[in-house]
């Protein structure tokens, strides 16, 4: 029984696994949170959960400005959006 678990875990696509990779840059360079977050709620987006993740991104859960459902991850250093999901 664990050999067939270890074999179907083997045959798994790595790309499962995979993070979304932000940025390698240290901390010190990242945009503070709370001014990134003011600048997304300027923006019109209503941020229900933010958090850093574990790829170094700003992520972000709620809506945008049309009212559409989003998750969205962030570079901290330069804000670019480097994934995002939007709900129609």
């Amino acid at each position: 029984m664990r050999k067939l678990l270890l074999l179907s875990l083997a045959l798994v696509s790595p790309l499962t696994f995979a993070k979304t990779e932000c940025t390698s840059a240290d901390k010190a360079q990242w945009q503070d949170q709370a001014k990134f977050q003011e600048n997304l709620k300027s923006q019109g987006y209503d941020i229900k959960k933010f958090k850093v993740t574990a790829g170094n991104c700003y992520e972000i859960y709620g809506w945008d400005k049309d009212k559409r459902k989003v998750e969205i991850y962030f570079n901290p250093v330069d804000g670019q959006v480097v994934k995002q999901e939007i709900e129609e």
